[in-house]
């Protein structure tokens, strides 16, 4: 995974601590900027209120209010919980040029968002987040 340009984590682990506390699926998304197939995962058609959080470190990132059908295949939202809580920066593989997002906390790889796609949502924009890259916290356990 490549650093990020002038920030450190706040949650620092080697390597080798996070394959120990990751399964080889959630390495490979949070680590390695991996993406899980579309449809697949358990947050996709969830509408559960509650709070979203980075399941490698747990850092708050998304809430329920801001969840919305997008029908593409992850979950989607239009705003982080808090400002703060993801880092957006340039991602040119895959031969485009898109916005990465990742978790603040440790530097997590979460997905991506896209902005101008005409989604009635109150940002304009869809964080398209990998699912395994979640944990949710319903609100009837906060």
């Amino acid at each position: 995974m490549e650093p990020v340009t002038g920030a450190t984590p706040r949650v620092v682990k080697s390597e080798r601590e996070w394959r120990q506390q990751l399964n080889d699926t959630e390495y490979h998304v949070l680590r390695e900027s991996g993406t899980e197939p579309p449809y697949s995962g358990e947050y996709t058609d969830t509408h559960t209120r509650g709070v979203y959080s980075c399941r490698a470190c747990g850092a708050e990132l998304f809430t329920s209010d801001t969840k919305f059908d997008s029908h593409c295949g992850w979950p989607s939202f239009y705003d982080p919980a808090d400002t703060d809580a993801v880092i957006l920066r340039d991602d040119r593989s895959l031969g485009m040029v898109r916005t990465e997002v990742l978790c603040a906390q440790c530097h997590s790889h979460l997905g991506h968002v896209f902005s101008g796609e005409g989604y009635e949502t109150p940002t304009d924009q869809r964080y398209c987040i990998n699912s395994v890259a979640l944990t949710l916290r319903p609100s009837d356990q906060t």
